[in-house]
């Protein structure tokens, strides 16, 4: 068995199309299928099931499936950790970021670890905070970048910058110019929120319940999966929605109207690394660690 068969098993299993795993991997489709009759002739497994022109999972597929995953990661810290006794930092540093710190603190970091050790290859996927977290627990990124709070993990969280979440809405808005507003406004007014699962959603309800509401007491009409939707959605209606000033501040010119909150408890959140505590630490992951 070789690392290149399980990475051809595992591109099929994902697709679920012998094509299109060639496509992905530059690779004819008859050097696929033949790296997959091998792996099952070598062990006298069938790890697929061909039907018509199509190709599914057998159980046994599903059950290797995992150890499979977990064999290509432990083979790349392998890489990770032969590279690292070069001179140069280099190799690749895999990260997760939730959008807000992703859109608006990240990419300037990011942007310096590149100019001071070019060899380092940097990829970066976006979700939420707890994808982000997902993923570092999974072994899929080697460093988690979050916005507010965490459910209980082993993973380790550090604090490296600080942001606040305003209320935002059209400055037309009737309430654009109130001094203040009370839970019954919120209550009145129609609302747009971010998903659940991202930092944004949990810190606008932990605002919420400073109010003594919760998003269940809201009037809300769309949930939407990015502040950018979020935002031209308020820009073009009468909702109002909490976001991050960072988001706001990015997005001048488009008629919004940002309110600090001065009538309850400063909706302050903190944005954080998170790593993992059994995971080898690469000298990539260490050199953007020492710049934040």
């Amino acid at each position: 068995m070789t690392l290149d068969q399980i990475r051809i098993f595992l591109a099929v299993a994902e697709r679920g199309h012998v094509t299109r795993a060639a496509e992905a991997l530059n690779m004819t489709q008859s050097a696929v299928s033949a790296a997959i009759a091998t792996l099952e002739a070598t062990y006298d497994v069938r790890l697929f099931d061909r039907v018509g022109r199509g190709i599914a999972l057998t159980q046994a597929g599903h059950d290797f499936t995992p150890q499979a995953r977990a064999l290509l990661q432990e083979a790349a810290m392998t890489k990770q950790a032969l590279a690292d006794l070069s001179q140069e930092i280099r190799g690749r540093l895999r990260i997760q970021a939730s959008q807000t710190v992703a859109s608006y603190w990240l990419p300037p970091r990011l942007m310096r670890l590149h100019s001071l050790h070019p060899g380092v290859q940097i990829d970066l996927a976006v979700g939420n905070t707890a994808q982000a977290a997902e993923a570092v627990s999974a072994g899929t990124a080697d460093l988690g970048f979050v916005e507010g709070a965490l459910p209980d993990s082993d993973l380790h969280r550090r604090v490296v910058a600080r942001d606040e979440l305003v209320l935002v809405m059209a400055r037309d808005h009737p309430m654009a110019r109130a001094a203040r507003f009370e839970a019954q406004d919120y209550v009145q007014m129609q609302w747009i929120l971010r998903e659940s699962g991202s930092g944004t959603r949990s810190e606008t309800e932990l605002h919420l319940a400073e109010m003594g509401l919760s998003a269940a007491n809201l009037d809300v009409a769309l949930e939407l999966p990015s502040n950018e939707a979020v935002l031209a959605a308020v820009a073009a209606g009468p909702q109002v929605t909490m976001l991050s000033a960072r988001a706001v501040g990015a997005a001048k010119g488009r008629g919004l109207a940002m309110r600090r909150v001065t009538w309850a408890p400063h909706p302050a959140r903190v944005f954080a690394v998170l790593t993992h505590p059994k995971r080898y630490q690469s000298r990539a992951v260490r050199a953007l660690l020492d710049l934040l």
